[in-house]
């Protein structure tokens, strides 16, 4: 996918009402399958996920504030921001005192609507701009909150493309929130682009592309899956994908992981500006992944990270706040990872001892002594010196600081001389 056409599925999904339940997510998950191959689980309320419990199913038809006149102050169709998610049914008339518990703004930001929720716990409320606020009488207020909470589903989508080997690279996206284009549904887009690219290739590893409501669904992933989580070798959640910021990786619990290191040798390479932090179990869903019981390589990588941008959670995330470019970039820092990791090995030389001739091999130019040594000679012989059964390609290019792609088909050549042995 181009990065437009990422942008026009951005704005396509934009007007749904998403939350962690709810015909919202359907809708969002259908569309996503007229795009790839994309299977849907149906999980019911009260089923008990590790130590939660999958909650009731939250629907909303309409909502708004009316004043005297009848006019709509707050109009759950103009933004679903205006409510805040998870919202129980109200029928009441109310003066501005009354309402006014209820009512969530951002006085620093007076012209926005902000993002809440409340989840799990039944009670209701109205996002508004401050400044709408500020213009508000004693009233009375017509309220209303058509939406319903009773038992359902929690419902999640899953694509997986069979590789060479049973060994998985997981990708998540969270499929969670209202109408905020970078935080979520950019990355839904980029992780669409990333499945419809490598559904091309002929992989090595089996991919596996989740999208699911945030942490209760990932939970439930994980309470459902717990005889195929070790075949996840590397992974990463994908949010916050389309803004102007640098990109930043978040390292896996383990600090070290193979996607750790793919992803800082990645950004590191591409020569822009960049930030790799440590691993903090607070963020989207991959603290779920990397909880101490399972303890999963998988990362997070966002642009700028969450909360650290000031349309964060708020109305001004919208299909405009988002690029075609940001979106490519993302895609084509995914695309390169998976690439490196598709070819990373790990051999062991069999002519350990001495250097074997590799001019007779046709491998090195027939002149020495010289100090303008080509790379890929240089490549050959760093391959050569650190492939005993210890150092995978990935550790030998950052060890040598040549080009991995280099380091790489010098392994080729040298497997194709019977120099090396895949392990």
């Amino acid at each position: 996918m181009t990065g437009w056409e990422m942008h026009a599925l951005v704005e396509r999904l934009y007007p749904l009402c998403r939350s962690i339940t709810g015909d919202g997510v359907r809708r969002t998950l259908e569309i996503l399958g007229e795009l790839i191959p994309l299977e849907i689980h149906e999980v019911p309320t009260g089923t008990r996920v590790l130590d939660w419990v999958v909650p009731k199913e939250w629907n909303i038809r309409d909502a708004y504030i009316k004043d005297a006149t009848g006019r709509r102050v707050v109009d759950f169709a103009e933004s679903n921001l205006h409510v805040v998610g998870y919202s129980v049914p109200v029928s009441a008339t109310m003066t501005i005192e009354e309402l006014r518990p209820h009512l969530h703004t951002l006085p620093e930001q007076p012209g926005l609507i902000p993002y809440r929720t409340g989840y799990y716990a039944e009670t209701w409320g109205f996002c508004l701009r401050h400044e709408t606020l500020e213009s508000l009488g004693p009233g009375p207020y017509e309220v209303r909150i058509d939406s319903t909470l009773e038992d359902g589903h929690l419902t999640y989508g899953e694509c997986v493309l069979p590789g060479r080997e049973t060994d998985e690279v997981l990708v998540s996206c969270h499929v969670c929130h209202p109408s905020l284009a970078n935080d979520n549904l950019a990355g839904i887009a980029v992780a669409i682009g990333l499945v419809r690219k490598l559904a091309r290739t002929n992989p090595r590893y089996t991919y596996r592309f989740l999208f699911a409501p945030g942490t209760i669904g990932a939970i439930t992933w994980l309470a459902r899956n717990r005889d195929r989580v070790e075949r996840i070798s590397h992974g990463f959640t994908l949010a916050c994908a389309g803004d102007a910021g640098a990109l930043t990786y978040k390292k896996s619990r383990r600090g070290d992981a193979k996607i750790d290191q793919a992803m800082r040798y990645v950004l590191r390479s591409s020569g822009r500006p960049h930030r790799v932090l440590e691993f903090s179990p607070y963020g989207y869903d991959e603290r779920q992944f990397c909880s101490p019981g399972f303890d999963l390589g998988v990362g997070s990588l966002t642009r700028t990270p969450y909360g650290a941008y000031p349309e964060y959670h708020t109305s001004a995330d919208d299909p405009g706040f988002v690029s075609p470019e940001a979106m490519a970039d993302t895609l084509e820092t995914c695309w390169a990872a998976l690439n490196l990791l598709e070819r990373d090995r790990r051999y062991l030389n069999l002519s350990p001892y001495g250097e074997p001739q590799l001019g007779r091999r046709g491998l090195y130019g027939s002149l020495g002594g010289r100090s303008d040594t080509r790379d890929d000679q240089m490549a050959m012989l760093w391959v050569l010196n650190l492939s005993d059964g210890e150092h995978d390609l990935l550790e030998i290019a950052g060890r040598s600081g040549l080009p991995f792609d280099l380091v790489a088909d010098a392994a080729d050549a040298l497997v194709d001389a019977e120099l090396l042995k895949e392990l």
